[in-house]
C-alpha cells in the first residue's frame, strides 16, 4: 500500500483547496447577520488543518501518478469531499434548531458536487442565504470537476495531472490534448466555464433577478445542477424572460467545453456546428422540446404559446440534466415525464458539465447498429464506424458496449434493490436513473414537486451511490472492487 502514499497526499491537497470555498458561505453569512459565521470559518479551519497535515506529512512523496493511482484518487476525492461538505450543512441545521442526519446531509452534498440537483430539504426560501450559497455554490464547483480545477494549479503542489485529468474527463476529450500540457487544458476549460457564469449572473440579473437569487441560480444554471433557493424551483419567478436566458446557458452548458475552447482559439463559431455530437446534442434538446410542447396543445389543452414555453423550458431544462422546473411536469400527459426521463441519459455532450450517458455514445452505437445491419446484407463490405471525418477505433466500440452493459445493470440492480426496500416501481426506478443521471427530480413521489426527503435512510444511500457512480461514469469506480486492479 506504500505506493498510495502519493495518493493520500494529492488528496490532503485537495481537501486544503476545497477547504477555501467555506469561506464564501462564510463571508454571505458575515454580511447577512445569520449567525452562522463562526461556524463556516471553524468547518473551513478544520477541513483545511486536516488537508495540510496530511499534504505536509507525506511530502516526501512525490512521485509522478500511475494510471491506476489517477482511478484511485477521483474516486476517493468524490467520497470524501461531500464528508467535508455535509458536516457544516449538518452543524448549520443544529444551530437553528433542526435536525438533518448525516444520511441527508451527505445526499445533499453528494448532489450538489455532483450537479444532480435533488434534494432532501424543504422550506428553501426560510433558509439562512449562506446555507443556501453553499448548496449551489457546491454545484458550481462540481460542474466542470472539482478535480480539472486541481490539475490546473497542481504544479504548486508538486505533481502533474494527466492521470487525474484522464480519470475524470468524460468521452473522448480524455485522450486528446487541447494543448501542449494537461495544465493549460485544464485552465482553458475553466476559463470559458467562467466566463460562461460571469454572463449567466449578469444576465439573470439584469432581467430582474436579486443579486443573490442571480449568484445562487447562476452556480446552478452554467453546471447544469438545478438547486434552487426557493422550493417551486424555477416556478418562483414565473418570468418568461428569465426562462428564456436560463435556456441559452442551460443549452450551453450541454456542449464540450473542449469544443468551445477550440472554436475561441481558431475564431471560428462554425466549428461548433460542424461537430457531430454538438448538432446532435442542440438537435435532440430543441426537437424534444418540440415534442413535448405539441403534446401540451394537443393533449393537456394548453394555449399554444404557454404550451411553447413550458414545453421548452422543462425539457432543455431536464434533458440536459439540470432539473429546474417551471411546472409540476407530472400532471401532464404520462408521455411527457417518461419522454424527459429518458432524454436525460442522451441529451449533454462528453466534455459539458452535464452526466448521463452522453451524446457521443448514442451516436457510435447507432452507427454501429447500422454497420451491423449492412453486414447482413453483404457480409464482405468494409464499413468502418466514423464520427464526422475520423474513424472510431474497435478499442472504443468496445468500450462504449461495455459502458452501456455497465449502465444499464447498474440501473436494473440498484432499481430493485428501491423496489426491494418498499417504494412502487415507477418511483423506485426513476429514482434511480434520475441519481444516475444525475438529473435531480424523478416521477412519483421523488417528481418536481416533491423532494428526495421522503426516502428512508437506505433508498437515500442507494441514490447517493447512483450519483456518486454516474458522475464518475460507473466504470471507474466499479474497477476498484475488481481483484485484478489491485495487482501489481
Amino acid at each position: 500500500m506504500s505506493d498510495l502514499l502519493p495518493v493520500l497526499r494529492l488528496l490532503g491537497a485537495l481537501t486544503t483547496m476545497f477547504s477555501l470555498a467555506l469561506l464564501l458561505p462564510a463571508a454571505v453569512s458575515w454580511v447577512h447577520e445569520d449567525g452562522l459565521l463562526g461556524l463556516w470559518l471553524g468547518a473551513a479551519g478544520v477541513s483545511f488543518g486536516g488537508g495540510a497535515w496530511l499534504w505536509a506529512g507525506l511530502h516526501a512523496y512525490r512521485s509522478e501518478l500511475r494510471a491506476r493511482h489517477g482511478v484511485i484518487l477521483v474516486s476517493a476525492t468524490w467520497l470524501v469531499l461531500p464528508l467535508v461538505a455535509c458536516v457544516p450543512l449538518m452543524m448549520s441545521f443544529h444551530a437553528l434548531g433542526r435536525e438533518l442526519d448525516f444520511s441527508y446531509a451527505y445526499f445533499e452534498a453528494v448532489s450538489g458536487l455532483t450537479t444532480s440537483g435533488a434534494t432532501v430539504l424543504q422550506g428553501l426560501d426560510s433558509l439562512p442565504m449562506s446555507i443556501n450559497v453553499w448548496r449551489t455554490f457546491l454545484q458550481w464547483i462540481g460542474g466542470m470537476g472539482i478535480l480539472v480545477l486541481a490539475v490546473a494549479v497542481l504544479p504548486m503542489f508538486g505533481m502533474g495531472g494527466s492521470q487525474m485529468f484522464r480519470a475524470e474527463v468524460a468521452g473522448p476529450i480524455k485522450d486528446s490534448r487541447l494543448t501542449p500540457r494537461i495544465t493549460q487544458t485544464a485552465k482553458g476549460l475553466w476559463g470559458i466555464y467562467v466566463v460562461l457564469s460571469v454572463s449567466c449572473f449578469f444576465a439573470y440579473w439584469l432581467g430582474g433577478m436579486t443579486v443573490m437569487d442571480a449568484l445562487m441560480h447562476m452556480f446552478s444554471t452554467v453546471s447544469l445542477g438545478g438547486l434552487s433557493s426557493h422550493d417551486a424551483s424555477f416556478a418562483y419567478f414565473d418570468s418568461p424572460l428569465l426562462e428564456a436566458i436560463a435556456m441559452v446557458f442551460m443549452l450551453a452548458g450541454s456542449g464540450s467545453f473542449a469544443l468551445y475552447f477550440v472554436a475561441i482559439r481558431k475564431r471560428s463559431l462554425r466549428i461548433c456546428w460542424r461537430d457531430i455530437e454538438w448538432r446532435a446534442t442542440m438537435l435532440t434538446l430543441l426537437g424534444g422540446s418540440v415534442i413535448v410542447s405539441l403534446v401540451l396543445v394537443l393533449q393537456h389543452n394548453q394555449a399554444p404559446l404557454q404550451a411553447v414555453r413550458h414545453g421548452f423550458f422543462n425539457t432543455i431544462s431536464i434533458a440536459s440534466t439540470t432539473g429546474y422546473a417551471s411546472q409540476d411536469f407530472l400532471l401532464w400527459p404520462a408521455f411527457a415525464p417518461l419522454f424527459l426521463l429518458l432524454l436525460s441519459g442522451v441529451a449533454t455532450s462528453a466534455g459539458s458539465a452535464g452526466c448521463g450517458i452522453k451524446m457521443v455514445r448514442v451516436l457510435i452505437l447507432l452507427k454501429q447498429a447500422r454497420r451491423e445491419m449492412t453486414r447482413l446484407a453483404h457480409p464482405r463490405a468494409v464499413q468502418p464506424v466514423t464520427l464526422g471525418p475520423s474513424i472510431v477505433e474497435h478499442r472504443d466500440i468496445f468500450a462504449v458496449l461495455a459502458f452501456m452493459l455497465v449502465y444499464g445493470g447498474t440501473i436494473v440492480v440498484l432499481g430493485m434493490a428501491m423496489v426491494l426496500s418498499g417504494l412502487d416501481p415507477v418511483t423506485a426506478f426513476s429514482a434511480v436513473i434520475a441519481s444516475v443521471n444525475c438529473m435531480g427530480p424523478g416521477l412519483g413521489e421523488v417528481g418536481p414537486a416533491a423532494h428526495f426527503g421522503v426516502l428512508t435512510d437506505f433508498q437515500i444511500w442507494v441514490c447517493t451511490i447512483a450519483m456518486v457512480l454516474g458522475r464518475l461514469e460507473m466504470l471507474s469506480l466499479i474497477a476498484l472492487l475488481t481483484p485484478s486492479f489491485w495487482r501489481h
